[in-house]
């Protein structure tokens, strides 16, 4: 089953939806549904051997975390006898059993449903009537990495946003970039590079400030595995939107990646990789999206940090957060004596233009292009 088929298959489900659920409603419910059955099938394999370590460390009062985690062969577990097919053995039963599915998971995978309100959202599925249906519709999917790819599956989220956000008048554009764009940004990065890149066991870090559900930094990983399969990617960033955030975390988990390196949170008043720095950098920040909400924090840390803080060379109006962002990859910049930083931002053209000479949008230019900070700037189609 290729990506688009999947994707419409699974938004089938919002056939069983319509009428108890507002359009606006059936991403917290097909998503998260939907991050289950991946994780479920990356376990299917050792779950049994999961399980018996589990009650043989159990016994011997050992903490059972280390063990399970070498037994399932990923960075998460779980100690529940349930599984997607077993849940549908006991109808009467199955919003407890869902539930106790969930909580059998190793804590990273705990805090991804948190972050989508699963339990709230089995228990008004409940409530209609509709929690075995649904459950089942996913039981059948055979979500599995050998049949369905890491990149497929990136793929297949960003294609349910795109439609969640359709249905929502929300933009498609906060939730999605293109992934010929992304290749392009990540082929910049890596381009005088290859030579590094190309040393076995090489290792470097990418970060993504607006990591939505982790396309950019999955493209990266990709590029660099094609150029030298025996380097490696430590992926960080973060994410503002629950769901994003979520599924973000669930596909770094699934492709080896340290799960907590994805923060949740605003990056501007609540940075959550504070001081550390990166040797690549992407971004494709919210255009035109004021930060009002988060003023008192910015202004704060401009007025009492100066050039020591993120946001010193200046602020630019508060209808327009694109340079914050900027300025806080700038930032996260190692030294060049460490060897130095490169980063791509996606920015539509008002930065480049507005505000007049001395506001805070110019005093920034100005300090990007003293301090010789600008490689090329690309024009996109529109």
């Amino acid at each position: 089953m290729n990506q688009q088929a999947l994707s419409s298959f699974i938004w089938s489900v919002a056939d069983l939806l319509r009428g108890d659920f507002k359009q606006s409603e059936y991403g917290k419910i097909i998503l998260p549904f939907t991050v289950l059955r991946r994780l479920d099938c990356v376990l299917e394999p050792t779950k049994a051997d999961v399980l018996a370590e589990f009650e043989l460390r159990s016994k011997a009062g050992l903490n059972p975390a280390p063990f399970l985690l070498r037994k399932a062969g990923q960075g998460f577990y779980n100690t529940s006898p349930f599984d997607m097919k077993r849940l549908m053995g006991d109808q009467d039963h199955i919003a407890a059993n869902l539930y106790a599915y969930v909580q059998g998971f190793s804590p990273t995978v705990r805090d991804i449903f948190e972050h989508f309100s699963f339990q709230q959202q089995i228990d008004r599925l409940a409530k209609a009537g509709l929690l075995y249906q649904v459950a089942e519709k996913f039981a059948h999917i055979d979500l599995h990495p050998d049949k369905v790819s890491n990149s497929q599956m990136g793929l297949v989220f960003e294609e349910l946003i795109r439609k969640f956000a359709e249905i929502s008048n929300e933009t498609a554009g906060e939730h999605f970039t293109p992934r010929e764009v992304i290749r392009l940004m990540v082929n910049l990065l890596f381009v005088e590079d290859d030579a590094v890149l190309s040393k076995p066991g090489v290792v470097r870090s990418i970060y993504d400030p607006t990591a939505g559900t982790g396309g950019m930094l999955s493209v990266a990983g990709e590029h660099l595995a094609e150029l030298n399969p025996q380097a490696r990617l430590t992926m960080w960033g973060q994410e503002l939107n629950p769901e994003s955030y979520a599924i973000c975390k669930a596909d770094m988990l699934i492709k080896g990646q340290d799960a907590d390196r994805i923060a949740f949170g605003n990056t501007f008043s609540d940075d959550g990789h504070p001081h550390a720095t990166f040797d690549y950098m992407l971004s494709n920040p919210p255009f035109g999206v004021e930060w009002k909400k988060v003023e008192k924090e910015i202004r704060k840390e401009h007025e009492t940090q100066g050039h020591n803080g993120r946001f010193g060379p200046g602020l630019p109006r508060v209808s327009d957060g694109s340079l914050l962002f900027l300025l806080h990859l700038i930032s996260k910049m190692r030294p060049l004596k460490d060897g130095g930083s490169r980063f791509a931002i996606v920015l539509n053209g008002s930065p480049l233009f507005t505000g007049g000479a001395g506001s805070g949008e110019s005093e920034i230019r100005r300090h990007v292009l003293e301090n010789d900070l600008v490689e090329a700037i690309i024009g996109l189609p529109t």
